[in-house]
């Protein structure tokens, strides 16, 4: 099913400022709109970038990141007054992703997203929603070379044939209109909102078994989805607090409740099988159902204060969810359809960029109406972790500068119920995003980026990415050099792969006051070194207070937090750079020395004695 622009701009509620909007442009006109009216007009502001990304949620940020740190000029445009989407204040879901929840070690996304998360331990002891949404807005915020609209929904754009010229949002706070010119643009809106209004490939729905002969696909396609889930958070306090329902909540008892009502630790966080509007459109209609999930929500939570003896006589709602987690909508028709065989088989591709690792978790559309009656709220079947997301699953197939990444990836149903979580889309995101700047610089669309998939990937692993199956190439000044250290054996600081992979640590181990160096064939200039740390991949990471105690809340102990680099001249070491409060696991140390040799040293990890540099490299 699909709706056409007009549907989308009425329901904005500016379908005469648009319309006047594409008259002015048509002729030329002035950068102020007049209402059919002629009483008040609405400003324009004009951007040309390099590359616009559409959607603020975990996979736009870091694709808007990517790009600008690769030298492009962004604009990201958001429709909230926060970053973040689903895993944002105002949604509250934990990010996952190939770890999930730590059942697959060392298989944590890294590059902007562990940057993200690391930054978040440091700031947010508290794990405060709210700071956390801080650490994404100054992030953006400070981004050189990027631009972030919030509070602005785009609805039109501009076509020049098959390439998207333009696209323009409407941004509530200031009653402005933003339109954006770039080479090329990026959909992570995750309601694909650039499909409509540019004719891009898409589908909504489930295909039917025999389309890409998945077993787990249903007999014959229709048009259903996973559905959206209102969360609730509660506390204990020290007294009683009683609860009055809304009069227009719902009423239940426990046989309703498909698992229970029990469980404190449900109650901290909501209950995410609190499902509706797979049965609906879970885009027309998500107003509608919003509401009959604030009335289930409501009635479940009136149930454990009220229906029962539940042990909940001190415990009281703190926060309920006015913005559904949406699970799924419209998903782009790209270069290649990611399938249950593509994720089965380990997503072996020669255009890897990114990964997942999370099950194919797919809810089935009658959600928690059909939970009552005893049918699954979710079907998970395991699948490898990792497997690899083509660069052609992030390309439209019809629009020419149209990438795209998220849950609107081109993926099918099956496939995308495992790709839609948020450390995934990260993963996709900052691979779109550097993948735009390339083909900014390459003068090329971003499908003709396939022809140098190499260079992608050789960037992608430079910013600590994980590409399944490849290694980093290293510089030659860093290839060529002998490698020693003060113990144990460090080549693996120089193989190309910075994680553990299965029972092969691919790190050298250190304590503090050990180093590790290169030794080069006479004097020669170090312009940077290139640092691959130890966060602690094998653990999960906590983002707020309801998630358990044995993960992360603040820096790993065994991050190094203090570190030196000294270069070797005329027989003297001497000291040309100094961390001294490292909280990342990928570090950048500009030297500009020039050097005999150049060595590593520890001086302070965050609290263990010993530690892992998985890569050092210089250039």
């Amino acid at each position: 099913m699909r709706l056409d622009r007009r549907e989308f701009i009425v329901a904005a509620g500016l379908a005469g400022a648009a319309a006047t909007a594409a008259t002015a442009r048509a002729e030329g006109g002035p950068r102020m709109l007049e209402h059919n009216s002629g009483r008040k007009p609405f400003p324009i502001d004009t951007h040309e970038v390099d590359v616009c990304v559409v959607g603020g949620g975990m996979a736009g940020l870091c694709a808007a990141v990517a790009a600008a740190r690769h030298g492009s000029s962004v604009v990201l445009m958001q429709d909230r007054p926060v970053l973040g989407g689903n895993a944002s204040s105002e949604t509250r879901v934990h990010v996952c992703g190939a770890d999930r929840h730590n059942q697959i070690k060392n298989m944590r996304e890294t590059g902007i997203l562990e940057e993200l998360r690391l930054g978040n331990l440091y700031r947010n002891h508290q794990r405060s929603f709210s700071v956390w949404d801080t650490v994404l807005y100054e992030t953006a915020m400070l981004q050189p070379g990027l631009t972030l609209l919030l509070n602005c929904s785009c609805l039109d754009a501009a076509m020049d044939g098959s390439r998207i010229e333009s696209v323009t949002g409407w941004q509530l706070t200031t009653q402005t209109l933003h339109r954006v010119s770039a080479a090329v643009l990026i959909d992570c809106s995750g309601d694909a909102i650039l499909a409509p209004l540019t004719g891009a490939a898409w589908r909504m729905g489930r295909e039917a078994r025999r389309e890409y002969g998945e077993p787990l696909a249903p007999e014959t396609a229709d048009e259903r989805t996973m559905g959206m889930t209102c969360l609730f958070q509660s506390r204990e306090h020290d007294s009683p607090q009683p609860f009055e329902s809304p009069s227009w909540a719902y009423t239940f008892d426990e046989s309703d409740l498909p698992y229970g009502a029990g469980g404190h630790g449900w109650w901290e966080m909501g209950y995410w099988w609190v499902e509706l509007g797979g049965e609906e459109h879970t885009i027309r209609d998500t107003e509608r159902v919003k509401h009959e999930l604030l009335r289930t929500a409501y009635g479940v939570w009136d149930h454990i204060k009220n229906g029962g003896d539940h042990g909940a006589e001190n415990w009281a709602l703190e926060w309920i969810q006015f913005i559904p987690g949406k699970r799924e909508s419209r998903r782009y028709i790209g270069e290649h359809a990611l399938t249950q065989r593509d994720i089965e088989s380990s997503g072996r591709f020669e255009d890897t960029v990114a990964y997942g690792g999370w099950t194919m978790d797919d809810h089935p559309p009658a959600g928690f109406r059909g939970a009552r009656v005893g049918h699954p709220a979710a079907v998970m079947t395991q699948c490898p972790s990792p497997y690899g997301i083509p660069y052609r699953s992030l390309c439209s197939r019809n629009v020419a500068n149209l990438l795209f990444a998220g849950r609107c990836a081109s993926c099918t149903h099956v496939a995308m119920s495992s790709t839609r979580v948020m450390g995934t889309g990260s993963s996709m995101g900052q691979a779109a995003g550097t993948a735009a700047a390339m083909a900014v610089k390459l003068g090329m669309e971003p499908r003709g980026v396939v022809d140098h998939i190499t260079a992608l990937q050789q960037a992608l692993l430079a910013d600590d990415c994980y590409v399944p199956g490849f290694a980093r190439e290293f510089p030659e000044l860093t290839r060529n050099a002998k490698l020693s250290a003060s113990r144990g054996d460090p080549e693996p600081v120089r193989d190309g792969i910075s994680r553990p992979v299965g029972a092969d640590r691919h790190s050298w181990t250190c304590r503090v006051g050990d180093h590790v160096g290169y030794t080069f064939d006479g004097l020669r200039r170090v312009r940077e070194a290139h640092l691959v740390l130890d966060s602690a991949l094998e653990k999960n990471v906590q983002m707020s207070y309801h998630q358990r105690d044995d993960q992360l809340t603040a820096p790993p102990p065994e991050l190094p937090r203090a570190l030196r680099i000294e270069a070797l001249r005329s027989g003297e070491w001497r000291t040309c750079a100094e961390v001294t409060n490292n909280r990342q696991r990928l570090v950048r140390v500009p030297l500009g020395a020039e050097a005999e040799a150049v060595r590593l040293t520890l001086d302070r990890t965050w609290g263990d004695d010993e530690t892992q540099v998985f890569s050092f490299s210089v250039e």
